[in-house]
């Protein structure tokens, strides 16, 4: 499996988060399966978001597109960090 972990702060949740959702078309058809958003325990506009992915070359070609670069502007998004990751193992304990 591969994943994109994605570190960065936001002006304000709820506008990001409006801007998030109305993305989900275009992320889904660039591959993202599935995602989990997260937040710091102290700081409600600093977001991790968590996303599985087809590829991490259809991950990077994404979040490197131009159109996703105005998109996170017009979201108030503050100097993401991006990890593109492969799965090695899972498990429940």
């Amino acid at each position: 499996m591969q994943y994109v972990l994605i570190v960065h702060e936001v002006e304000a949740y709820a506008a990001w988060k409006q801007i998030f959702d109305q993305a989900a078309g275009l992320r889904k058809s660039a591959g993202e399966i599935s995602y989990t958003l997260l937040r710091h325990d102290n700081d409600a506009d600093h977001i991790v978001h968590f996303s599985q992915w087809s590829s991490l070359a259809d991950a990077k070609r994404f979040f490197e597109s131009p159109e996703l670069v105005e998109i996170r502007k017009k979201a108030g998004v503050k100097a993401p960090v991006f990890q593109y990751l492969q799965e090695l193992e899972r498990g429940v304990l």
